[in-house]
């Protein structure tokens, strides 16, 4: 592990940047801070580890070590090769770089995608020091109709094209339709916030992992596995998330042998970075209570 040469886009001066080359000779963009239990953040589809940069240093001011990874493909993290960027392939890549870390999660924060891949990389890790998972607007489930029907086909063949991350990244320069794909969320952040997304959408590299990811992930075998989660879930979600319906949160719990539902009223599908104090500290509260329930 060796400190990064140069500050990653979008850092926060007090969430430490580093490069770290895995066991597969992938280089990782990491932010790690604090000294305590350790707990992984896994971003979103098309986002990056800036989504944390509000919470995170709340979470270690508590006494959590925190890392947050830019997941392959995305930010400044090599993309996997060869091969699309699958749920399994992802949640294995995610094993290598702990390892190299040397840190064993006792809780995941996963927001949207990251969720799925929480729960895959647990399902995963039997003998893990794991203790609780945390889901915040998660996508654990096929997108309904159309969009779940063709949005893979279509994102494998956008991913195969040289020239749509270009036109995305050049269609980003725009700083209202960023401002809009945010809004289109349900959710409204400042203008350090839009930027940080800005900057990030306008690499064409990013935009490739990020159309891979879409073109390889496939929900439907984790479907049945959701049920052998054998730690708790805690499924935060905002009232106004424009992105996954917030009764999704309920159907899916339903499911899991022990989980529950906190609402976020008013907050939209990036609530993490709308209210990081409010969701830092119902994140502490339950992260405390699994470990004591451990012991």
């Amino acid at each position: 592990m060796r400190p990064a040469t140069s500050p990653p886009p979008h850092a926060s001066p007090a969430f430490d940047a580093e490069l770290v080359v895995d066991g597969d000779g992938r280089r990782w963009h990491c932010r790690l801070q604090g000294e305590g239990p350790c707990i992984l953040l896994l971003h979103g589809t098309g986002s990056a580890s800036h989504s944390w940069a509000g919470l995170a240093p709340l979470l270690a001011a508590r006494g959590f070590r925190v890392v947050a990874p830019d997941l392959p493909g995305h930010g400044r993290t090599e993309a996997l090769k060869p091969g699309p960027s699958s749920l399994p392939a992802m949640a294995d890549a995610l094993r290598s770089l702990l390892e190299r870390l040397d840190l064993a999660p006792q809780a995941v924060l996963g927001h949207s995608a990251g969720a799925a891949l929480s729960a895959w990389w647990a399902l995963e890790q039997p003998a893990s020091a794991l203790r609780q998972l945390v889901w915040i607007a998660g996508a654990l489930r096929p997108l309904p109709g159309l969009a779940g029907r063709w949005g893979p086909p279509l994102a494998r063949w956008m991913a195969r094209s040289p020239w749509v991350p270009r036109l995305a990244a050049w269609h980003a320069r725009d700083d209202d339709a960023v401002q809009r794909l945010i809004a289109s969320t349900g959710s409204r952040l400042d203008e350090e916030g839009v930027r940080a997304y800005a900057s990030l959408w306008r690499q064409p590299e990013h935009v490739a992992g990020t159309l891979a990811m879409m073109a390889g992930w496939d929900l439907a075998p984790l479907q049945p596995r959701l049920r052998q989660l054998a730690v708790p879930v805690l499924w935060l979600h905002g009232t106004s998330d424009r992105t996954i319906a917030p009764a999704e949160a309920e159907a899916v719990c339903r499911e899991l042998p022990d989980a529950r539902v906190e609402r976020l009223q008013g907050l939209g599908h990036l609530a993490h970075e709308q209210a990081p104090q409010a969701v830092a500290a119902i994140v502490a509260e339950a992260i405390s209570a699994a470990a004591a329930r451990c012991r």
